[in-house]
């Protein structure tokens, strides 16, 4: 759109120069149309300086943005990671606290049946 505009600008320029009108009115209109055609240009150009400096702006911004969320998704990650780490020591202590536990249960149940063994072979002495 600004290239046209611009475009549209120069060629009323050389129309206008094309066309020999020596009056001063006719010289007058012609710089007049110079110069809005600088101003436009100068113009178009302040505009394109301004949407390339939007522009990086932006891609910083975003680039900015994305590597904060990189950031912190990294960091969600690790604390993720830790939780889940804790969380499987404690369920790994609580398994070798039941397996002990077990064991045990199962030494006084062969304690239990030892001793009832020993009874009732002393009791088959005595008779």
């Amino acid at each position: 759109m600004t290239t046209k505009l611009y475009v549209a600008l120069v060629a009323a320029t050389l129309a206008l120069t094309a066309c020999k009108n020596d009056t001063p009115a006719a010289q007058d209109a012609a710089a007049d149309a110079n110069a809005a055609m600088h101003d436009a240009a100068d113009a178009t150009k302040a505009a394109a300086d301004a949407t390339a400096k939007a522009a990086d702006k932006a891609m910083d911004a975003t680039a900015a943005a994305t590597g904060e969320a990189a950031g912190e998704a990294s960091n969600a990650m690790h604390d993720a990671a830790d939780s889940t780490k804790a969380a499987a020591d404690e369920a790994a202590a609580k398994a070798a606290d039941a397996t002990a536990d077990a064991a045990q249960a199962t030494a006084d149940a062969a304690q239990k049946m030892a001793d009832k063994a020993k009874a009732a072979a002393d009791q088959a002495k005595k008779n």
